[in-house]
């Protein structure tokens, strides 16, 4: 209920800061931006208030264009929406505007009002995000746009070293007490699980810190944030667009289909038979990037060492389905790195 409640807050004094901001963006984008309607929704987790708007332009045909706002904008989601949605006005309904696997901007802005605020005016994509129809073919669509994500974004930047990875040794070692606790079932099955683990963490961990860095990975990629574009032609094939670009990372590309598969530990049926790694690996082949080599042992490294933290985040990673399928994870792929 104190998190409800915190949150309830927190939408509500973004709501407030859009209402009192609508003045001033509507200034900063010289007219074009027609009146905000604002979201109030308890289960909006980002930071940044959200409306609904239409946009006005005569460079992009005389009817007015539903668009979406977002203030403010945390540094890295402004940088890569802008990064790779930015489109210039009279190539904004070509076909390869139309492909771009991010939202496409209209207007953007790095301060607002006399505040440093970043902010965002976006296409608006009809329907709702693809957890509402969670198929195969939504899964497969969303994999392919995390490939042509990771593509365009490597156009866009040098890929940079990769963030400082977790203290491994430390999380498992922690885990492993944390089952003293007797909050976790079959117990001893995990105990044993992490014996075998920590013998094997030092090599895990330095081998995954060794790991090629090699693509751009929007690192919250899931249904809920792929929503489907409308072709310009009725025959044109639709884009599946990946949205909230706030935790996109440097890292090795297949780091994208495990965040995915991690969800449905212990609920893999709801993939609709598709495996995230080798869908992402065939999407990206596809498109001619280099996978390098020896992605499977990759892989496994990192399901081993996040499916051996799992105790440690019970507060967060509770379900006890979810809890078994990581137990799964380790009986399973354990004797394979052991080998590696």
């Amino acid at each position: 209920m104190a998190a409800d409640h915190h949150h309830a807050n927190r939408t509500c004094d973004q709501h407030n800061l859009g209402e009192s901001l609508a003045p001033a963006l509507g200034e900063a984008c010289e007219g074009r931006l027609g009146p905000i309607q604002w979201f109030r929704s308890v289960w909006q987790r980002g930071g940044a208030a959200t409306g609904l708007a239409s946009w006005t332009d005569p460079r992009l045909g005389p009817e007015p264009r539903e668009v979406m706002v977002k203030v403010p904008v945390g540094p890295s989601e402004h940088l890569w929406t802008v990064l790779l949605g930015g489109v210039e006005h009279d190539e904004f309904d070509s076909i390869e505007s139309h492909t771009l696997p991010s939202p496409r901007v209209l207007a953007c802005g790095e301060s607002v009002g006399g505040y440093d605020l970043a902010w965002l005016v976006l296409e608006r994509l009809p329907g709702k995000p693809l957890n509402t129809r969670p198929t195969g073919d939504a899964f497969d669509q969303l994999l392919h746009a995390a490939a042509r994500f990771q593509q365009c974004a490597a156009l866009a930047r040098p890929i940079a070293p990769a963030p400082e990875p977790p203290d491994w040794v430390t999380h498992i070692a922690k885990a492993r007490e944390h089952l003293r606790n007797g909050v976790v079932a079959e117990q001893q099955k995990w105990n044993e699980a992490l014996k075998r683990v920590q013998k094997l963490v030092p090599r895990l961990v330095e081998r995954w810190s060794d790991r090629p860095i090699n693509a751009w990975c929007h690192g919250d990629l899931h249904l809920g944030n792929a929503m489907i574009r409308t072709p310009p032609m009725p025959d044109s094939p639709k884009t599946c667009v990946l949205i909230d670009l706030a935790l996109v990372h440097a890292g090795h590309w297949c780091e994208d289909a495990l965040y995915l598969e991690r969800q449905y530990w212990g609920h893999e049926q709801a993939l609709c038979g598709v495996k995230p790694v080798a869908t992402l690996a065939r999407a990206r082949r596809e498109l001619g990037l280099d996978n390098g080599e020896d992605h499977s042992t990759i892989a496994n490294i990192r399901r081993v060492l996040a499916a051996a933290s799992v105790p440690l985040l019970l507060d967060r990673e509770g379900n006890a389905r979810y809890v078994h399928g990581a137990l799964e994870v380790l009986e399973r792929v354990v004797p394979q790195v052991s080998r590696c």
